[in-house]
């Protein structure tokens, strides 16, 4: 089959041109590992992993909508010529259509965040508690600063092998989540919490296109014996430089199993596995921390909830979700 690879920049030229492809994770399309389905005569770009016998594929297609079905129809041909089946993640309400017309069953299995900053301010009430929190961190002679890469590069591998390891020796993410370094690190934005000259924490953050234009609150790291409120401290120094920029958003990304509703479902859902998202965001902590991420993002009083919806092409399954974990290396 022709087209099934494409170079990364062909999917960075898509998710900055085609405003009908409104994900708000797009820049996520152009992480080392991922793989291009492009057609020659067609515009956009689908992104995906191989992950035993599926095809796990990352938001829809990346394309003006008149494109979105014949893109998705050569993707069921380049799984069907594998004898794998399809499982797409992180889709937007408004990339349902094409996939229940093939037959898919969609569910919501999360949602996405995003704050107006034109609007936004920490004053009041509501924001005392966070307020204290970056005050203390300021406090313990916390300093922050937008930086290149290459400045903090080594302390930064440094810090994300000490973060994980204070997760039981956890597998770095990847697919659905950020990076930093590798052709597009001149896109990213990295603020980095400092005490002297050692790295406390830092955040990257990725640009964002579409109809809410801003910046994604992207990777994030600090280490485990840093005070309360650096990461706080560190977005709200980001903030403000953003806001001084004129930016009209700051998106927090997507948390699974949050933000859950019956209302936004389409017909045809899966009732079981509804259930099952639920009870994965009450008892599930072992498995992906979504409260905890929930909890941090709640602070700063998002002005949108996105749902996020899951796609599988032969019903609902469990084996199916297994492989979006496996695509994102975290098992």
């Amino acid at each position: 089959m022709t087209g099934t690879l494409a170079r990364s920049d062909i999917a960075l030229d898509a998710i900055r041109c085609h405003p009908d492809a409104d994900n708000p994770s797009s820049f996520l399309a152009v992480n080392e590992g991922n793989r291009y389905l492009h057609l020659p005569d067609t515009p956009g770009v689908i992104v995906y992993r191989p992950t035993g016998r599926y095809l796990v594929q990352f938001g829809g297609p990346f394309a003006p909508k008149e494109a979105r079905p014949r893109l998705l129809r050569a993707f069921l041909d380049l799984a069907a010529e594998q004898d794998r089946e399809i499982v797409s993640i992180q889709l937007q309400g408004a990339d349902a259509a094409e996939y229940l017309d093939e037959g898919f069953t969609v569910n919501q299995i999360g949602a996405s965040y995003a704050l107006r900053l034109d609007t936004f301010t920490l004053r009041g009430t509501p924001f005392m508690q966070l307020r204290n929190k970056i005050a203390r961190a300021l406090r313990s002679g916390l300093t922050i600063h937008e930086a290149p890469l290459g400045e903090w590069h080594v302390q930064m591998k440094e810090l994300d092998s000490e973060w994980l390891g204070s997760k039981g020796g956890a597998r770095p993410l990847e697919f659905l989540v950020g990076e930093y370094g590798g052709p597009y690190q001149h896109l990213r934005r990295l603020f980095a919490g400092v005490h002297g000259d050692r790295l406390t924490g830092y955040i990257s953050y990725s640009p964002v296109y579409g109809s809410r234009p801003g910046w994604m609150h992207d990777l994030s790291r600090r280490r485990p014996d840093s005070p309360p409120g650096v990461m706080e401290a560190i977005n709200k120094a980001a903030i403000e430089t953003f806001q001084a920029e004129g930016v009209e958003w700051l998106h927090f990304g997507y948390t699974p199993f949050s933000g859950l509703s019956t209302e936004a479902e389409f017909p045809g859902h899966s009732r079981a596995f509804q259930w099952f998202m639920k009870e994965l965001w009450t008892n599930g902590e072992h498995i992906y921390p979504a409260q905890t991420q929930y909890a941090y993002k709640e602070k700063w009083k998002q002005d949108v909830i996105l749902p996020e919806y899951i796609a599988f092409q032969s019903g609902a399954s469990i084996p199916a979700l297994v492989h979006v974990f496996r695509a994102c290396n975290a098992v």
